[in-house]
């Protein structure tokens, strides 16, 4: 019966649901035959089918109570009639309790699965709570219900035919860097083999149909190439531009567009008049060269061992143009005639030079030769083998002079690291025989630099990171740190801008084992937050340990906070000493307060925990401490009374001004206008005199007359 229900096809058992169904089953046939069951007939007839429903709607709709329950009614209905009247109650009832047990445990199933997926569910889509704090909100995805299954289709077809309408192309993004090596492999090819197509014919025609197959799908990139390129987005005051016109416009009015459609003219359709065998006809697709150099620029950006790969580019370049030398030579002994002079090819009607690649080879050993200036070759006889051979030894100068200074600043660069480190090491073991330091600390120090090297610390971040903005800084120091930083109970629950500040003043420290870092009654300067490594709390002996200290814990921040009514001041409370090399955050007291002063609930935090900690080990007077709290409320009043009174002085000062400018601007009015009165007074005064002179000349001209 059981072997049944395991294998119907009707009821697929899968995994752990499928496994713990059986083993329900199962339960419930040993409890049966333990209560007597497999004597009576209810046990062969009523109850099998009656399970293997049960098990059956189980698996396929997920019972809940109810359907549970209807199904117990059944099974004991069932039970009641399938028993025979003479004592068949018993096996009755013991079969009805064994189907409840099944029900139970069929149920309790179901909720574990539940709980199980909605659990894995959430674990999921939780973000880690402590970098959530700093990194800002983000884009929550929210889940439909199935009901509304058919909306999200229709949805999402509309959502596709949107993109599409507006499919741009990021060229920040990983999809663009895969298309640029795609199109920068037809660019290679026909760089590489148009010219040895174009100058050994017998490689022309003994593949004559793979390099049609070849150019013709190399033509499609390069026409799928350029429609990218239209719908290629560029920036605009931050912003990724997504308007068809303005990338059209953007990549229309530019030099690479007149290449790009040069480099796919069908200048092959020249074939129907010439012949199959003219490659030449396709060097217009050499133009589209920029691709490729592209492609080379964005993975020398992407790539985490530049140095390698500028060495290999720079291989490439020298060996295609060996290549390209090597193909020109083999034209120009085709041009002369093969075996007419000791320069040029020899006869290929010898056997020996008469096949294709030995052709090639010999061609190749010939440019190799020639420009690296490293062996002898048959000088030439001509004046355009002359010509030739000048040409191609200023072109192996420049090669080797590319060489020799590429490769070793290449070289120089890979160990600059090295170099800096080592003469960091060298100057200090100057100094400590030029002081005549002991050979003990000589030791001590030469191994601390081994352990900073060995263990990739000798790197200085706040150097490296110098140039990035404060908000990417302290992005990269808490995600390179995060582990320890989690571990760090202040840091649990302050703010993110403080959080941010903090991680940004924190300076790495490496002690050496036996290193005392802080001595019970020092000034206090610093607090310390271990990264790696064990410190031990010790006596005054410098060996009794009282505690161990792991990584995230933190230390030193009492005697850097001045908690009032301690007993022991701005002075260490205890000797912590390294067990081994342990890597340490250092904070000092400027920082520290500096940072805090705008966050005073995170100051009240540490001055909190400070005080518990004194209290535990009774450092702490509690009269001082309560007197000093009463005193600060008082100097928070003297406090928000010159803050009031600065901000009266400050508005004082603002009307003052005002007021200077306001009589400044009406002393110029009464200015301009005396001025204009002055200047009203004298015309009032010339139209006077002009009209009073001019009566006179009136009255005087007819006595003069008479």
């Amino acid at each position: 019966m059981i072997s049944h229900a395991l294998t119907s096809p009707a009821q697929p058992w899968q995994g752990l649901w499928g496994r713990v169904c059986a083993c329900g089953l199962i339960t419930w046939r040993m409890t049966a035959k333990s209560n007597g069951l497999h004597s009576s007939p209810a046990n062969h007839h009523p109850c099998p089918p009656t399970q293997a429903r049960v098990g059956h709607d189980a698996e396929r709709t997920g019972l809940s109570t109810r359907r549970t329950c209807s199904t117990q009614d059944d099974a004991s209905s069932e039970l009641r009639r399938g028993a025979p009247p003479d004592g068949g109650e018993q096996p009755a009832v013991s079969a009805f309790q064994g189907r409840q047990a099944l029900a139970r445990i069929v149920r309790l199933v179901l909720v574990l699965r539940d709980w199980a997926s909605k659990s894995l569910h959430e674990e999921q889509q939780r973000p880690d709570p402590f970098l959530e704090r700093f990194q800002g909100p983000e884009l929550q995805t929210v889940t439909a219900g199935a009901g509304n299954d058919l909306e999200d289709e229709e949805t999402e077809e509309e959502n596709k035919k949107k993109k599409w309408q507006i499919f741009v192309v990021d060229p920040a993004g990983d999809w663009y860097y895969r298309w640029l090596a795609v199109i920068a492999v037809p660019v290679l090819y026909n760089w590489c083999l148009l010219i040895a197509r174009a100058c050994f014919s017998d490689l022309q025609k003994t593949y004559a149909v793979l390099w049609l197959v070849l150019d013709y799908v190399s033509d499609s990139i390069y026409i799928g190439d350029i429609v990218i390129r239209l719908r290629t987005g560029f920036l605009e005051q931050g912003l990724l531009v997504k308007d068809l016109k303005k990338l059209w416009d953007n990549y229309i009015h530019t030099l690479q567009f007149k290449l790009d459609i040069l480099s796919i003219l069908p200048t092959d359709l020249a074939y129907f008049a010439v012949g199959f065998h003219c490659p030449e006809l396709r060097f217009n697709r050499l133009l589209h060269f920029s691709r490729m150099f592209e492609f080379f620029d964005r993975t020398e950006t992407r790539t985490s061992h530049p140095n390698i790969f500028r060495i290999s580019n720079l291989v490439l370049y020298i060996l295609v143009i060996i290549h390209w030398n090597a193909c020109i030579y083999y034209a120009i002994s085709k041009a002369i005639g093969f075996g007419e002079d000791t320069w040029v090819y020899p006869n290929i009607t010898d056997p020996e030079y008469g096949y294709l690649t030995r052709e090639y080879v010999y061609c190749l050993y010939w440019s190799t030769l020639t420009l690296t200036t490293i062996g002898e070759t048959p000088p030439p006889v001509r004046d355009e083998e002359y010509l030739f051979v000048i040409f191609d030894f200023l072109i192996g100068v420049l090669i080797f002079a590319t060489i020799v200074g590429n490769v070793g600043s290449m070289i120089s660069n890979m160990n600059a690291t090295r170099a800096e480190f080592q003469a960091k090491i060298d100057a200090i073991k100057h100094y400590m025989q030029f002081r005549k330091v002991s050979k003990d600390m000589e030791t001590k120090v030469i191994k601390w630099f081994d352990y900073l090297w060995t263990n990739k610390k000798a790197v200085d971040e706040r150097e490296v990171l110098k140039n990035l903005p404060d908000k990417l800084r302290a992005e990269i120091a808490i995600n390179v740190h995060l582990e320890t930083l989690k571990k760090v109970r202040i840091f649990q629950d302050c703010e993110a801008g403080l959080l941010v500040e903090l991680v940004l003043k924190l300076r790495p420290q490496v002690f050496s084992p036996g290193d005392y870092i802080c001595r019970k009654g020092d000034i206090g300067k610093e607090m310390y937050i271990i990264k790696e490594g064990k410190l031990a709390v010790v006596a005054d002996d410098g060996t009794t340990q009282y505690a161990l200290l792991t990584a995230g814990g933190c230390f030193g921040e009492i005697s850097i906070l001045n908690i009032k009514g301690s007993k022991m001041g701005n002075r260490r409370t205890a000797n912590i000493r390294s067990l081994g090399y342990s890597d340490l955050f250092c904070l000092s007291k400027e920082d520290l307060m500096e940072a805090v002063t705008e966050y005073p609930d995170a100051k009240k935090v540490l001055e909190e925990r400070g005080r518990e900690i004194l209290i535990k080990e009774g450092l702490l007077d509690e009269s001082a401490a309560e007197a000093s709290m009463e005193g600060k409320s008082m100097e928070e009043k003297l406090g928000r009374l010159a803050l009031n009174l600065d901000t009266l002085h400050t508005r004082f000062g603002q009307l003052l001004t005002e007021y200077n400018d306001a009589q400044m601007k009406l002393k110029q009015r009464i200015t301009v206008l005396e001025s204009k009165m002055r200047q009203q007074d004298l015309e009032d005064f010339f139209s006077d005199s002009s009209d009073s002179l001019l009566e006179d000349e009136e009255k005087a001209l007819p006595g003069g007359r008479q």
